[in-house]
């Protein structure tokens, strides 16, 4: 499902994700207040939200889906410059973001990945969103001792720094010769084990605590 005021951006974003390419657009929304009655009737795998809206914003938007439909992940779209309006979508909940005027492959990975239970955060501007959010007062990712690690184990650590790096279930349970079902039990212990609400969390804990390297995401961006 594909959410913005302008309907020049839906348009460019119908040719993005056609069925062609494998991805099929059940239902588009001009504003965040008819998002989840939107996702309430076409069921989508992913909402692609504009965070910048002249009625409902994405940031309220995503709060609105995420409590009332937890398990449909929201993909953020805005500019390179609206670092605090990103860091609010992670705050209320979006699987991760992507920039206007990304190319058409990268945002179609970023679909994909979200569809497949990831995250992406954009490698270009995840270090100064991360700044933002970390400022809040209400973010406790940053306020957690380093120590909080420690209750890991190898392969736990492992996992979270390959959530960090942006890859999905199958990625992960590929690159460590584990079934999908491991690679969920042990994202499902980080969590708890770290008191992290979802995977976008975990990237970001990921990157407070250096755990990512070089690379942001499976196609090594």
């Amino acid at each position: 499902m594909v959410v913005d005021d302008q309907e020049l951006v839906r348009a460019g974003l119908r040719g993005i994700l056609r069925e062609r390419f494998g991805f099929q657009i059940v239902a588009e929304c001009a504003d965040g207040n008819d998002v989840v009655d939107a996702v309430r009737h076409s069921n989508p795998d992913v909402v692609v939200m504009d965070v910048r809206m002249p009625v409902l914003d994405g940031v309220a938007a995503t709060r609105q889906l995420n409590a009332a439909f937890p398990a449909c992940p929201v993909l953020a779209m805005t500019t390179f410059d609206d670092d605090e309006a990103l860091a609010g979508m992670l705050r209320a909940g979006a699987a991760g973001f992507v920039l206007k005027g990304a190319p058409a492959e990268e945002l179609q990975r970023a679909v994909r990945a979200v569809a497949d239970g990831g995250a992406w955060l954009d490698v270009a501007v995840t270090q100064r969103v991360l700044a933002v959010y970390r400022s809040a007062p209400t973010t406790s990712v940053a306020s957690r001792p380093h120590l909080e690690l420690e209750r890991l184990t190898g392969r736990e650590r492992e996992v979270l720094m390959l959530v960090g790096q942006g890859r999905t279930n199958p990625e992960i349970a590929k690159r460590l010769f584990v079934s999908e079902g491991t690679v969920k039990t042990h994202i499902n212990h980080v969590f708890a084990k770290l008191h992290l609400r979802d995977r976008a969390a975990a990237i970001i804990f990921a990157f407070e605590h250096d755990l990512v390297g070089g690379a942001s995401d499976p196609e090594g961006r």
